[in-house]
């Protein structure tokens, strides 16, 4: 079994890795106080395995040898076998010690990362949606649309911050408007229900794309989440408008949700690729309208600010950040954590 040190430094250099469903990004920290050094993304797709792409992507590539590593996933960790929920990599910490050199390995959830990140986010990392501006130090919540919906929390006890990872962009979602009862027969649905994942993410957009164009009776003329949303913010296309102005408001209702159930006093952070591109959708009304209608409770969500993440590599920061203070985050690893 992988042996458990609660806060216990890894040794430097450390490898940081953050592996999406279509992208993995690497960089090496040399030492608790220098800047992480950046190596170019990596495409999932162009490496059979993760051991071949930290191998050809990041060691081939520099004369430093970590000695340990963090890597944020896409998936649960329940095993020393990790498949990815996106990707069809299998992460083998073991098999990374006895191959790549490596004589410490902690594997976390991508959304633990990125809630690490948002733990420190300076403002010129963030871009405020609605009238809030600021946080307070008290529970966050970080969820992401890209590839799949990650989800995560960050609760702040005992002078340091706790992430907690989840699986909540797997939580069920149901019609609220008359439009929706309209659209929703005709999305797709993933085993007989609709997840939050199944109308947040790449597909997602495609999916309430092709839901209103049916419910429209007109021809879908896009296949693709990047036609869907540069014809949306163009406004060259009427369903694709709708769309992308639909997707806001089912994102509104989620993080909503998601702030109540960690009261989130802190903020809702959005983070990855989507809600930057559709950040001028998101500072609509549409998003925050639909944050705060949570009657009785109302009033206290419109207390409570969210903010996209503009930080390019959020999730590389926060893993940097937990590299060079571990006793500064609650990050638990049971199971989770593997030494030579």
């Amino acid at each position: 079994m992988p042996k458990t040190l609660e806060h216990d430094q890894l040794t430097f250099p450390i490898l940081i890795g953050d592996i999406g469903g279509t992208n993995a990004r690497f960089s090496i920290l040399t030492d608790a106080y220098g800047e992480p050094k950046q190596f170019p993304n990596v495409h999932t797709a162009d490496f059979e395995t993760i051991d071949e792409a930290i191998q050809k992507g990041v060691l081939d590539k520099t004369s430093v040898q970590p000695r340990s590593a963090i890597l944020a996933v896409a998936g649960p960790i329940k095993s020393d076998e990790i498949p990815l929920t996106n990707c069809a990599w299998v992460v083998r910490p073991r098999t990374m010690i006895a191959d790549l050199g490596f004589i410490d390995v902690l594997v976390v959830n991508d959304f633990e990362a990125q809630a690490l990140a948002v733990a420190s986010l300076s403002e010129d990392n963030r871009e405020p949606i609605g009238p809030l501006s600021q946080t307070t130090i008290a529970s966050r919540v970080v969820l992401g649309p890209g590839t799949g919906l990650g989800v995560a929390g960050l609760i702040h006890a005992q002078h340091a911050w706790f992430p907690v990872p989840g699986e909540g962009g797997h939580v069920d979602v149901g019609p609220r408007s008359a439009r929706d009862f309209d659209i929703f027969p005709h999305l797709t649905p993933i085993e007989g229900r609709i997840s939050a994942e199944q109308l947040l993410c790449g597909r997602g957009i495609v999916n309430i794309y092709r839901a209103v164009c049916a419910a429209d009776g007109i021809a879908a003329e896009w296949s693709d989440p990047a036609d869907v949303t540069s014809h949306a913010l163009a406004g060259t296309d009427p369903a694709a408008i709708e769309t992308i102005s639909l997707f806001s408001t089912y994102l509104g209702r989620l993080a909503g949700d998601l702030a109540l159930i960690f009261m989130a006093r802190g903020g809702v952070f959005l983070s990855g690729g989507i809600s930057q591109k559709i950040l001028p959708a998101l500072k609509t009304s549409k998003f925050r309208l639909a944050f705060e209608d949570k009657a009785p409770h109302s009033a206290l969500m419109r207390t409570i600010p969210t903010f996209v993440v503009t930080h390019p590599l959020a999730a590389l920061s926060g893993l940097a950040a937990y590299a060079r203070t571990p006793t500064n985050y609650g990050v638990a690893t049971e199971g989770r954590r593997w030494r030579a």
